[in-house]
């Protein structure tokens, strides 16, 4: 309980955090549209209003607008927003998202069992066919491999390997070189594990 208690209290202060910006200039920086109550981001191909005064977020269902306040989408929509720089640009060049942070032992997180490998491994189908309705473009590497697009042209790769005799099935997820331009290195994860549940749902 108190670390769901933990992440509602960042979420919160990520909103906060928010509404002390000048909208004017985040609405230039990023072409967003809006009106007089809401900003209007795209994240995963998928529209959202976000609340001009309060912060409160909300994704289009349909004709309607679902509650979106999740501690992933608050987090990485409002770095996206707020903290990606003026001069932001992509090389189109991907690397291994391992290598944009300080990950202590990288070889034995490899070498462990991996769950949602071993999801897409049992239903690979279901994996190209999720990533197909999220508009994901296809890459040459891995046996499945989806470049998606989370925001303002910014793309996360996804790369999928079948297990084989001798290893176990396994996933890496690949940025562009300049990412951390557009978001920070933990907000990664934050995108990372929104774009897991999303294909997770639509396998």
């Amino acid at each position: 309980m108190q670390r769901t208690d933990n992440y509602q209290i960042q979420a919160g202060q990520a909103k906060q955090k928010f509404l002390t910006y000048d909208q004017q200039a985040l609405i230039r920086k990023l072409n967003l549209a809006y009106d007089d109550v809401y900003l209007y981001p795209v994240l995963f191909r998928q529209t959202y209003r976000l609340h001009r005064k309060t912060g409160n977020l909300e994704r289009k269902v349909g004709e309607t607008w679902a509650d979106a306040n999740t501690f992933a989408e608050v987090m990485t929509m409002l770095d996206l927003i707020c903290d990606s720089r003026e001069d932001r640009f992509l090389t189109g060049t991907f690397r291994n998202m391992a290598s944009f942070g300080l990950m202590f032992h990288t070889n034995l997180l490899e070498d462990s069992r991996d769950p949602w490998a071993e999801l897409f491994q049992e239903n690979p189908e279901g994996l190209r066919k999720a990533c197909q309705t999220l508009e994901g473009r296809p890459l040459p590497n891995g046996d499945i491999a989806y470049a998606i697009e989370i925001f303002d042209g910014l793309e996360i790769a996804l790369q999928f390997w079948f297990a084989d005799e001798d290893f176990p099935p396994s996933l890496r997820f690949l940025w562009d070189e300049n990412a951390l331009m557009y978001i920070r290195y933990e907000t990664m994860h934050y995108a990372k594990g929104l774009l897991l549940d999303m294909l997770k749902q639509r396998m």
